[in-house]
């Protein structure tokens, strides 16, 4: 049944947790209520107010709202966000809005000409059948996945990220989340070689992204003949030996992921070495929301901030702590970037920020492009990083006995 949110936020219970890693003992987090009470009524005024195929993105500079139509590689978050906050607040209504929202991306499942089929159809169709069962999201899972593997080559041992630009076999870091896309179908319809191909994939990777300091390039331009490696750029930072912000979230909750889906070790010290980056970087503000660049000049004062990046890290690094011994500090990390994001510099006000949930995210600084901005995949990571952390904890936001 749907419950009242007045009633959920105020009889939050605690019990302890029988995973790797419990966080702190029963405590009142006031913080929390007050990032649910804003998330459902952010989410139902959106859904009421936005249509679906036109899903809100972000916000223009001139005030107006960015959508994101059926073939954009946003598409899929909005919808996602909404299972997201079905799945944290119990609201039935939220589940409709987030059925109907989906439903209208089915077009999806016969785009071949992009990696970002995962985000587009794995963050919506995925959320809903993993939360609902409800077999009719599986034709257009079948057919994305079965597109995206198409898209990986024997030749390079990666998968194609991008059919457009001035390279000749693209390969960019966020390629990284769509496998955890193959790594679900390989196991949902009985196709082996996805799993292959993914991991795949995550090797040549791991291989050739990466710095001695386990920061990684954007996009890594091979040769499609031969897989030899022709350029390594970053393309959405500030320079090409930079460290984007987004990138380095990309690539620790890639290998996370390929880890829990795979166990193999290699993986997880990938992670592992990623997060010691990015947590002990000395450009990273006390607040722990980076700047856009970790090596932007004033990064420390003044440098646009990218919630979605912290978004990233915090879900990525709550997951990491289930499968380290490390995973009290992994814990601990995230939780701040969560209370963080959800203070009032950076969580907006119900009614506010067209609906939005969090302010203060970087698309593409350099091109001038989403700067300081509410961003819907910030949303979609910040509601999963909260699922995860409440899971862990074992909150119980309904207080059921």
């Amino acid at each position: 049944m749907k419950k009242g949110l007045g009633a959920v936020i105020t009889s939050i219970a605690f019990t302890a947790s029988s995973l790797c890693y419990a966080g702190p003992g029963p405590e009142k987090e006031n913080w929390l209520a007050k990032s649910v009470n804003t998330i459902s009524y952010q989410l139902t005024r959106a859904a009421k107010t936005y249509v679906p195929g036109q899903n809100p993105r972000s916000v223009n500079p001139n005030g107006t709202l960015r959508v994101a139509p059926v073939q954009d590689w946003t598409t899929g978050f909005f919808p996602g966000t909404l299972w997201y906050g079905y799945e944290l607040t119990k609201d039935t209504e939220l589940a409709k809005e987030a059925r109907r929202f989906t439903l209208q991306l089915d077009s999806v499942r016969y785009i071949t000409n992009t990696h970002d089929l995962g985000f587009m159809l794995y963050c919506s169709y995925g959320n809903g059948y993993r939360l609902t069962g409800d077999k009719t999201y599986l034709a257009a899972l079948a057919d994305g996945a079965k597109n995206l593997s198409a898209r990986f080559s024997t030749k390079t041992g990666v998968i194609r990220s991008w059919d457009f630009g001035v390279w000749h076999y693209p390969v960019i870091i966020d390629n990284m989340m769509n496998l955890e896309f193959l790594y679900w179908a390989a196991k949902t319809f009985n196709q082996p070689l996805y799993a292959q191909e993914a991991s795949t994939h995550a090797t040549t990777t791991m291989k050739n992204h990466f710095r001695k300091n386990y920061s990684s390039y954007h996009l890594v331009d091979y040769d499609p003949e031969t897989g030899k490696v022709l350029d390594k750029v970053t393309h959405q930072g500030l320079t090409n030996e930079s460290s984007w912000a987004r990138g380095q979230a990309w690539g620790l909750y890639g290998y996370t992921m390929c880890y829990k889906n795979t166990q193999d070790k290699k993986f997880l010290e990938q992670a592992e070495r990623i997060a010691a980056f990015i947590m002990h970087h000395p450009q990273m503000p006390k607040d722990k929301i980076p700047a856009w660049d970790f090596d932007v000049h004033n990064a420390l004062d003044g440098a646009p901030r990218d919630a979605s990046a912290a978004a990233i890290i915090a879900s990525a690094l709550l997951d990491l702590s289930q499968y380290t011994k490390d995973g009290s500090s992994y814990f601990k990390y995230a939780e701040d970037i969560l209370k963080t994001l959800s203070t009032e510099e950076y969580m907006a006000k119900p009614g506010e920020n067209h609906f939005f949930i969090l302010k203060h995210s970087v698309g593409a600084f350099l091109y001038n492009s989403e700067i300081d901005t509410p961003l819907d995949y910030a949303d979609y990571y910040y509601l999963e990083a909260l699922n995860r952390y409440i899971t862990i904890k074992k909150i119980d936001l309904q207080n059921k006995k």
